[in-house]
């Protein structure tokens, strides 16, 4: 797949884009939250990993694609989660790796894509996994090592539970909106620098 960088230097060279400003953007007003519910403005920074034992689900072209309840979501500010499912727990047959497709990411190294192929349906990088994931702030990303993350924008639905969750706003982030999940939320043009 990809040649990986020694992640000590990788992690060096990394760290001058973890910079945070401190407060909230210009012009963002939390969304007030009940109980039960979760602000993504409460979420740390840097992100955290948490494991999830709720059922994640996939499903694409009339397949589930994926299924867990050893899941684990990344909780980062102003973001809707990322939900991981271990590869035991994916169909791997219906992954396929795309060649020199890659993103890095301040705080989990780099990340590797997929399509989903089910027959003659395809979903371009529909998922994306951190093969050997950054862990320098001990935020758990060690735990997610070569597990996948499903854009629900890109398949025909994901749950958590009985949820059929939405896509987090925009075409680059993969985060799962659930109906307790309270905002505002980045991913519409102008908000890439929450």
């Amino acid at each position: 797949m990809h040649n990986l960088p020694d992640k000590s230097l990788l992690a060096d060279k990394l760290a001058e884009h973890r910079d945070w400003p401190e407060g909230l953007p210009a012009g963002v007003t939390p969304e007030p939250i009940a109980e039960g519910e979760e602000s993504v403005w409460q979420f740390p920074r840097p992100p955290l990993v948490e494991p999830v034992r709720k059922v994640l689900r996939v499903e694409f072209a009339g397949q589930v694609i994926a299924e867990t309840t050893k899941g684990h979501r990344i909780c980062e500010t102003a973001s809707a989660p990322c939900y991981f499912f271990p590869p035991e727990d994916v169909e791997m047959a219906f992954i396929q790796a795309i060649p020199g497709q890659s993103t890095m990411c301040e705080w989990k190294g780099i990340a590797s894509y997929f399509d989903v192929r089910v027959g003659d349906q395809t979903s371009h990088k529909a998922a994306f996994s951190y093969p050997d994931p950054i862990d320098d702030l001990n935020q758990g990303f060690r735990d997610i090592a070569g597990h996948l993350c499903f854009y629900a924008s890109r398949v025909d639905a994901a749950f958590i539970g009985d949820e059929l969750v939405t896509p987090q706003p925009g075409e680059f982030y993969a985060g799962w909106v659930t109906s307790n999940l309270k905002g505002p939320i980045k991913g519409e043009p102008g908000t890439g620098h929450w």
